[in-house]
């Protein structure tokens, strides 16, 4: 944060920086660029001039777009996950954790900037590092929901459903729902669409004999 009576410090193009401090900045660099133009017309020398380094150096690092795009989206991942946390650990009770987790799952709006990023990296092709890397990710979302269904369950809030399957369902409606978010279909235009997801879900773990919200 400037200080009173001074602007920002410019980056200077003169003194290239290295190692964690080029990665830093050229992330930081992209997000903001992500955030403006979106990931389609993203461009190298657009992330140089934006972090005030070469175009040959942000190449060094990353070495090409796509691997930059998987770290930004590895970084964007790890904040939210943090915040989704602190949300989860808010919730006063199972079903108000399954809620958060459809809340953070889908995407907000169409043109979501979080989700484009995922369907751009997800479409490219990547070496046994990269896939490891969106594994990881992608599995991350299975196991979060699987902890709160697991937790729901052992209190008796939730049926007796097999997570394995139920996780695989449930992420894949859910993916289902934010690719019509996300391509703009005219169902969502006047319905939540996290509020059906959410019902969906709620149906198939509540237990036999109770009302309507688990």
């Amino acid at each position: 944060m400037p200080t009173s009576g001074t602007g920002p410090a410019l980056p200077d193009r003169k003194r290239q920086p290295s190692g964690d401090e080029a990665r830093g900045r050229a992330m930081r660099a992209a997000i903001a660029l992500i955030a403006e133009k979106g990931t389609a017309g993203l461009r190298m020398s657009d992330i140089a001039d934006r972090a005030g380094m070469s175009t040959g150096h942000i190449l060094y690092h990353f070495g090409k777009k796509d691997r930059l795009l998987l770290e930004v989206l590895a970084w964007s991942q790890a904040d939210l996950w943090s915040r989704f946390q602190q949300a989860v650990d808010r919730a006063a009770s199972p079903a108000e954790k399954l809620d958060v987790f459809v809340r953070f799952y889908l995407p907000r709006h169409q043109g979501d900037e979080r989700y484009g990023l995922w369907t751009q990296v997800l479409a490219q092709r990547h070496d046994e590092a990269g896939r490891r890397v969106l594994v990881e990710l992608l599995d991350g979302w299975d196991e979060r929901l699987d902890a709160i269904v697991r937790e729901g369950r052992d209190l008796g809030h939730f049926a007796e459903v097999d997570l394995p399957e139920f996780t695989i369902r449930a992420v894949a409606m859910l993916s289902g729902i934010s690719e019509d978010v996300m391509f703009g279909r005219s169902r969502w235009r006047h319905a939540s669409a996290h509020a059906f997801a959410l019902s969906a879900l709620e149906r198939e773990l509540r237990p036999a004999g109770q009302g309507r919200h688990v």
